[in-house]
């Protein structure tokens, strides 16, 4: 019986849980948030993420321990289960940076490129290029790294999970990989893992990596 409540939307920090969970082979009970009603910011919700944004999970088995923000989240499951996170200190200082990489960089810059590129009713260009060129940027640091690794911090670890949950809809963003052989290497490899796809169709999936379409849902039956 699953003891984990899983609160969560269709959006790259909300796979970063979802696939997390998956990967580990933890059971949960979805609990799906439509953050397009708003409903993020009840007070039902915030009770559970004070910040009123997804993804956020209850633990029952820890006396209804609640934890929000993405990476917070992967690192509470990697170590509930033992897997996905080094217990010694430099292993785990290396999936640790990594992750925060993506929570400080990557993921608010693309983002923004996300939001002015393709949401904003005024069309600002120096705001487009601004996000645009340091997502690519950030791309190319993780190309970099990937070059001599085959995952960003020795094995595949909840790092690799984060950075792959943002990149994997660069074309959202309109930002092209084509320049970034290995960072496309370790994108292939990664869709290729049965369980993180079934996380990015949690709780539906999207059209997000068509960018030549609009967003559409389609509930997962």
């Amino acid at each position: 019986m699953a003891t984990i409540d899983l609160y969560t939307w269709a959006t790259p920090n909300g796979w970063k849980a979802s696939a997390t969970l998956e990967e580990l082979g933890i059971a949960y009970n979805l609990k799906p948030i439509d953050i397009t009603t708003g409903i993020q910011k009840s007070d039902e919700y915030t009770a559970i993420n004070p910040n009123g944004r997804i993804p956020a999970i209850v633990d029952h088995e820890q006396n209804g321990l609640a934890v929000f923000e993405s990476g917070a989240i992967m690192i509470y499951l990697a170590e509930k289960a033992g897997k996905l996170l080094p217990s010694d200190i430099k292993g785990r200082t290396e999936v640790i940076q990594w992750l925060m990489f993506q929570m400080g960089g990557l993921g608010p810059m693309q983002g923004q490129a996300n939001v002015f590129f393709r949401y904003m009713d005024e069309h600002i260009p120096t705001a487009i290029d601004r996000y645009q060129n340091e997502t690519r940027r950030l791309y190319g640091v993780l190309n970099g790294r990937l070059a001599d690794n085959e995952y960003l911090a020795g094995e595949f670890s909840i790092a690799d999970i984060a950075n792959w949950s943002w990149t994997r809809i660069h074309n959202w963003a309109g930002v092209q990989i084509d320049e970034f052989e290995h960072l496309q290497r370790w994108l292939n490899q990664l869709e290729s893992r049965p369980a993180l796809i079934r996380g990015a169709a949690v709780p539906m999936t999207t059209s997000y990596n068509k960018p030549e379409q609009d967003a559409k849902v389609e509930t997962v039956k």
